[in-house]
C-alpha cells in the first residue's frame, strides 16, 4: 500500500493500521513533520517521501495508492497510478475497510472530536476493553494517534470536513456538536445538519449533546448528554455523571462535556462506569489540545492549541482563565482563506477575551490564496482590535518577526496561547525558553 499525503494526522494513523494488518506501507507527504518522522522511527514505513514524484510508488503491479482528501488528483503520484493500472482508492474507502474489520464507535463533531475520541479510548482501556483507535492526533498518555489491537472495539475519529464520516460502518455514533466550519464543502447549516443526520441514521446506536436541533437529526433511539454544575479550577474540572464524581486534569466547561459524551459510549460499549470514570481522571490531553509546552524566558507559560474556529478559540481562552494568570496571551494562526473570510469577525469577538492578541498570517493547506484575492490574516487582526478596547492587537504575517516580538512582549505570570490548526505550533516551541 502507497499512501499519497501519509504525514498528516488522519493517513498516518491509516497507515499503522496497515501496517500493524500486515501490509507492506510505502507513504510520501509534501513537507517532513513529526507524524512522518514517527512513522518512519517506528518502523511502520517501508519507504517515506518527503516531496511527491511518480518514482515514490513502489514497482511492481501488485500497488494500492490511497490518498488524502489534500491530494488533487493532478499529484504526480495519482498520475502514476493511472498510468500503471494500479488501484487508487480515496482514503475515506480505506477508512471504510478498516472500520468495517471491527465494532466501531465513531465520534463526530465540529469541535471536540479529537479530545472525546481520546477520552474514549482511555476510558475503554481502563475498562480492560482493549480497543483499537484512528485519531486525529496522538491521544495524550505516550500513546499514537492509532493503534490495532486484537480487542473488538475501534474507536475513530469522523471526519465531516470531506464527507468520510459517512464513510465508516457504525456501531456507536457519538455527535459533539455541529456548527458549519468547512466553507468550501458545505453550502449551509442545513446541508451539513443533513450530512450529520445520515451519520446518525447508518449507526445502530448514538450518543448526541442535549441540544433539540442536534436530537432531532436522529430518527431512530439516541441517548442525550449534558453536565449540569460544573466546578472549574487551575486543576481541571468537576461533575457529576450518573452519580460518579468525574474528575479531569484537562480545564475547561468544554472537556467536561467532552467526558460525558466520551463515558455514554463508553457505557454502550459495555465498559464498567467505575472504572471508565477512573481512567479518565489520568487522561492529561490530547496532542496539541491545550498542551504545556514549557516557558519562555521571561517565566510565561506557553501552550500549544489546535483551535481554528471561533467557538474553539472562545472555549480554549475561558479555559485559560482558570490557570489564573497575570495576563492572558493569546496568539491565533487563520486556518484557511474560505473559512478565514467567512468567520474573520467571530474570530475577533473570541480574541478580543484576551488581554493581548496576536494574528498570524493564514495558513492556506490545500487552498490558493490567488482563489481568494484580499483575504488575508489582517482581516482577523483588524476585527480584533476594533473589538479590542485599547488591549495591544499584534499583526505579525511573518512566523520569525512574530517569535522576537512576543518573546519581548512575554512577562512573568502570563499565559501565552498559540493556537491554530496550521504550523503555528513551531512559533510555539521556540517561544519557550526565548
Amino acid at each position: 500500500m502507497h499512501l499519497v499525503g501519509v504525514g498528516g494526522a488522519g493517513m498516518s494513523a491509516y497507515a499503522r493500521a496497515a501496517h500493524a494488518l500486515g501490509a507492506r506501507v510505502s507513504g510520501s507527504d509534501a513537507a517532513a513533520g513529526p507524524y512522518l518522522a514517527r512513522l518512519l522511527a517506528d518502523g511502520v514505513l517501508a519507504g517515506g517521501e518527503v516531496g511527491h514524484a511518480a518514482g515514490n510508488i513502489p514497482a511492481g503491479g501488485d500497488v494500492e495508492v490511497n490518498y488524502s482528501s489534500a491530494v488533487a488528483s493532478e499529484n504526480p503520484e495519482r498520475v502514476a497510478a493511472r498510468e500503471r493500472g494500479l488501484a487508487e482508492h480515496p482514503r475515506a474507502q480505506l477508512l471504510a475497510e478498516l472500520s468495517g474489520l471491527r465494532r466501531t464507535i465513531a465520534v463526530a463533531g465540529t469541535h471536540g472530536k479529537t479530545t472525546s475520541a481520546s477520552m474514549l479510548v482511555h476510558a475503554l482501556r481502563g475498562a480492560g476493553l482493549d480497543p483499537g483507535w484512528l485519531v486525529g492526533a496522538p491521544v495524550g498518555g505516550g500513546l499514537e494517534n492509532a493503534h490495532w489491537s486484537e480487542g473488538e472495539w475501534l474507536v475513530v475519529e469522523a471526519d465531516e470536513s470531506d464527507r468520510s464520516m459517512l464513510s465508516i460502518h457504525v456501531e456507536v455514533a457519538l455527535v459533539t456538536n455541529v456548527e458549519l466550519d468547512h466553507h468550501a464543502s458545505f453550502a449551509s447549516l442545513q446541508e451539513l445538519r443533513a450530512a450529520f443526520g445520515e451519520f446518525l441514521d447508518g449507526a445502530r446506536q448514538a450518543v448526541v449533546l442535549d441540544r433539540p436541533e442536534l436530537l432531532a437529526l436522529r430518527a431512530g433511539p439516541v441517548v442525550p448528554f449534558e453536565v449540569g454544575e460544573v466546578r472549574l479550577d487551575p486543576g481541571g474540572a468537576r461533575f457529576r455523571w450518573h452519580e460518579r464524581e468525574v474528575t479531569l486534569a484537562v480545564p475547561g466547561r468544554h472537556n467536561a462535556l467532552n467526558a460525558a459524551g466520551a463515558l455514554e459510549a463508553a457505557l454502550l460499549a459495555g465498559a464498567e462506569p467505575g472504572a471508565a470514570v477512573a481512567a479518565l481522571a489520568g487522561f492529561g490531553g490530547a496532542y496539541r489540545r491545550f498542551q504545556l509546552l514549557g516557558t519562555s524566558a521571561a517565566g510565561a507559560r506557553v501552550y500549544d492549541d489546535y483551535a481554528h474556529h471561533p467557538t474553539e478559540v472562545l472555549a480554549t481562552l475561558e479555559a485559560a482563565r482558570t490557570l489564573a494568570p497575570k495576563r492572558l496571551v493569546a496568539v491565533f494562526q487563520p486556518h484557511l482563506y474560505s473559512r478565514t473570510a467567512a468567520l474573520a469577525r467571530d474570530f475577533a469577538r473570541a480574541l478580543a477575551h484576551a488581554d493581548v492578541a496576536a494574528v498570524l498570517e493564514i495558513y492556506p493547506a490545500r487552498e490558493r490564496a490567488t482563489e481568494h484575492p484580499g483575504v488575508s490574516g489582517l482581516m482577523v487582526a483588524l476585527a480584533t482590535a476594533e473589538r479590542s478596547g485599547g488591549r495591544r492587537v499584534y499583526w505579525l504575517p511573518q512566523m520569525q518577526r512574530a517569535a522576537e516580538v512576543l518573546a519581548a512582549e512575554l512577562r512573568e505570570g502570563d499565559l501565552c496561547v498559540v493556537m491554530g490548526a496550521g504550523d503555528s505550533d513551531r512559533l510555539a516551541r521556540e517561544l519557550v525558553g526565548r
